[in-house]
């Protein structure tokens, strides 16, 4: 039986990041995807020109309708941008039992800009990330959960703990602003650690990197994988499209989400 992920998340109309990049994910793991449209965006590997927002009626229909016919078997959610709409997904989360969630919680860009108003953010903590059987923070994101400011592996550990013991969830903190490494921490939710160990790979093309990694951990979690495993998985499907060299666009391009399946095809 093939198994169904959902995501829900934001458009974007160059393919490298949001519901594109999820649905690329899904199909490289040999499931089905269905998506719920949050914003759309008028964007490219150079930046973002415009964001057209739904309605949180809008994304509340969406979501009845995926889970009252093709009910998924995981659900990532990627970034919502005001506090309306994560109150809507979180009551439709709970309305319909949704299993094995994932939240990727995009609140702060790679340069440090803040994404989300601080309403925003209240709700992304209290009301969406309880519902989540792991989340993926990168290091700023992490900084804003744990209230700690994270220089070196030792904090890094510190933030993971805080937030896995106030989010009663699996936390993965992404460590690929740390320089010369990639090192991600994985502390669960019995204050256990893992850690993924991994040499930055020479490619500026990391256009939806965190994206693809939590749908990626969606779809392990869909196929009954433990949430090490399902990590485990997602970072070496991330190394192979990195690896892949793909090259496209004028800024920061996007993974080779296809790598995979292009491999099996040209044998």
């Amino acid at each position: 039986m093939i198994r169904k992920v959902l995501t829900i998340a934001g458009s974007d109309c160059s393919g490298g990041a949001g519901i594109q990049a999820d649905l690329k994910t899904i199909t490289a793991f040999g499931m089905y995807g269905m998506s719920v449209i949050t914003a759309l965006t008028a964007q490219n590997t150079t930046g973002v020109y415009g964001i057209a927002e739904a309605g949180s009626g809008f994304v509340a229909l969406q979501t009845d309708a995926v889970f009252e016919d093709i009910r998924p078997d995981a659900v990532k959610i990627g970034m919502v941008s005001n506090s309306s709409l994560i109150l809507t997904i979180s009551e439709k989360l709970k309305e319909h039992s949704a299993a094995h969630v994932v939240v990727d919680p995009v609140m702060v860009s790679t340069s440090g800009s803040r994404l989300l108003k601080q309403d925003a953010v209240d709700s992304l903590i209290n009301e969406l990330i309880p519902l989540a059987e792991i989340i993926t923070p990168n290091l700023p994101e992490a900084e804003v959960l744990s209230g700690i400011t994270i220089r070196d592996r030792e904090s890094m550990k510190e933030a993971g703990h805080i937030i896995a013991e106030r989010a009663r969830t699996n936390t993965l903190i992404k460590g690929g602003h740390f320089g010369e490494r990639a090192d991600d921490l994985l502390v669960k939710t019995d204050g256990s650690e893992v850690w993924f160990l991994s040499e930055r790979i020479d490619n500026p093309n990391t256009h939806g990197t965190g994206c693809t990694l939590s749908s990626a951990i969606a779809c392990g979690l869909a196929a009954g994988a433990s949430v090490e495993e399902s990590v485990r998985a997602a970072k070496d499907y991330i190394t192979d499209a990195l690896k892949s060299g793909l090259d496209l666009g004028s800024g920061s391009g996007p993974l080779d989400h296809c790598c995979r399946i292009r491999a099996q095809i040209l044998k």
